[in-house]
């Protein structure tokens, strides 16, 4: 597979509208040549008989039962707000809506 040309490198970076100086686009298009094969490698050693995955190991996600336990009051957790209305945390508009 042929490398990624320096041309190639200064046509990303206008599109990116990143100024690269003449050693950057040298340096990345060695960089970017590099990860592309990588990704090639990566790619050949894939085979039909590996079931894609999103993790290497299997996650499963740790559930507990919802249980009622003591909390505040509702009296209790307002007691410290410097503003209150109808038993909620009253705070300033922000959005200009009613």
């Amino acid at each position: 597979m042929p490398g990624i040309t320096r041309e190639e490198v200064a046509h990303l970076a206008r599109l990116a509208r990143l100024e690269l100086s003449g050693e950057e686009l040298d340096h990345f298009a060695g960089q970017l040549d590099d990860i592309i094969g990588a990704v090639a490698r990566v790619a050949e050693v894939a085979d039909q008989d590996v079931p894609p995955t999103s993790h290497p190991l299997p996650l499963t996600n740790v559930m507990r039962a919802d249980e009622v336990r003591p909390s505040l009051t509702p009296a209790q957790a307002l007691s410290g707000a410097p503003a209150q209305e109808q038993q909620r945390f009253k705070v300033p508009q922000i959005l200009g809506e009613d």
